[in-house]
């Protein structure tokens, strides 16, 4: 199975935006409860009943923690790896299948966050650190947000390698835009390790 032999999505239908009631702790509570979404949408281009959108985060967050790389800073990218698709919470996985613009995509995503951090988290210090990490990984110049964005490349290359033996697919197109594009050199590393173990088993 590849891309192309994927039935094309129905047209997304996204929930409108919070409103805040100007209560701070019932918009926080409202903000935890859109948490859940994370853990019940679904990644996207995959096959039905795929991972969900806090499955991707959560296996990145271990994955950051497992570099030797003391020129990071580790935290950072372990938050970085959590806040990184939390605009999904709102849009959903979008992928280019879908007909929906990179620009589209970016603005949905950005409205998303401003809603979270605004209206939901009435502007808190947490609220801002949150967004921070976002906007830092979204801008893609620091180490730290390369680092991330590679464990996002590399942890998509793994899940596909796990649908292939779980369910008898050739997944080639997903590893084709992810493991030839990893800058890391340690995680060139551990992608390389992956490839050579795919190569074995076919």
């Amino acid at each position: 199975m590849d891309e192309s032999e994927i039935a094309p999505p129905a047209k997304r239908v996204f929930p409108p935006l919070y409103v805040s009631t100007g209560d701070a702790s019932i918009d926080r509570l409202a903000f935890f409860h859109v948490l859940e979404r994370l853990k019940t949408q679904k990644r996207t281009g995959w096959i039905p009943n795929a991972e969900s959108i806090s499955d991707h985060m959560y296996r990145m967050a271990i994955l950051a923690m497992c570099t030797s790389d003391n020129t990071l800073d580790v935290s950072k990218c372990v938050m970085m790896a959590v806040v990184h698709d939390l605009a999904e919470a709102q849009v959903g996985d979008i992928t280019p299948r879908e007909g929906i613009s990179k620009q589209e995509k970016q603005h949905l995503e950005a409205e998303a966050m401003h809603n979270f951090v605004n209206d939901m988290l009435h502007g808190s210090p947490a609220a801002l650190r949150i967004e921070a990490l976002w906007n830092e990984y979204e801008e893609g110049k620091t180490d730290e947000a390369k680092f991330v964005k590679d464990l996002d490349r590399l942890e998509m290359a793994l899940q596909a390698r796990e649908y292939e033996t779980a369910h008898a697919l050739d997944l080639q197109p997903f590893f084709d835009s992810s493991l030839p594009h990893l800058r890391h050199l340690e995680v060139k590393r551990w992608g390389d390790d992956l490839a050579q173990t795919r190569s074995r088993s076919r």
